[in-house]
């Protein structure tokens, strides 16, 4: 698809609140057990996040954080994250480096437009560049084909999660 109408570029500081708001559909109000549960979870972790990003938007070379935006207006319409792990060697993965994306999200009157599937082959050039072989993403049931369109596998491992309460 054509994305003559937005830009894919890295987010910037002045980004802060749309990043924010953006997540917000993945964190509040779904199912998932992510999601917060009540308006001060949802508090919580908006102050939290919003203090991360401000933390690694100018300078990390281990996360890389995107923004669509719309070439008339301006507005973030999606965003994405990438973070580099490192990990020990394993044989898909000697260097021990692997890739994690996390928050692939778009506006929900934007999506169907391409705009996740161009956020996500920039963070795979991305990842590419650097030496990254293996990158791994957890998905809602609605974006799983696109991932498996861009190369993904379901995984026949299973994710564990422990999650205390007071983290």
């Amino acid at each position: 698809m054509e994305q003559s109408f937005f830009t894919v570029r890295p987010a910037t500081q002045a980004d802060l609140a749309s990043l924010v708001e953006l997540r917000a559909y993945l964190l509040d109000g779904t199912a998932a057990s992510y999601s917060s549960k009540t308006p001060e979870d949802a508090a919580r972790w908006r102050a939290a996040y919003r203090t991360w990003l401000s933390s690694r938007l100018d300078e990390s070379d281990c996360v890389q954080i995107i923004a669509a935006e719309h070439k008339k207006s301006g507005k973030v319409l999606g965003c994405a994250t990438a973070i580099i792990d490192q990990r020990a060697p394993a044989p898909n993965c000697l260097n021990g480096l692997s890739g994690w994306v996390q928050s692939v999200v778009v506006d929900p009157q934007w999506r169907g437009q391409g705009i996740a599937r161009q956020l996500m082959q920039h963070l795979l050039r991305w990842f590419s560049n650097r030496g990254i072989a293996c990158v791994v993403l957890q998905s809602t049931e609605a974006a799983g084909r696109l991932y498996q369109n861009l190369g993904f596998t379901v995984s026949n491992e299973r994710l564990l999660i422990l999650q205390e309460a007071s983290a």
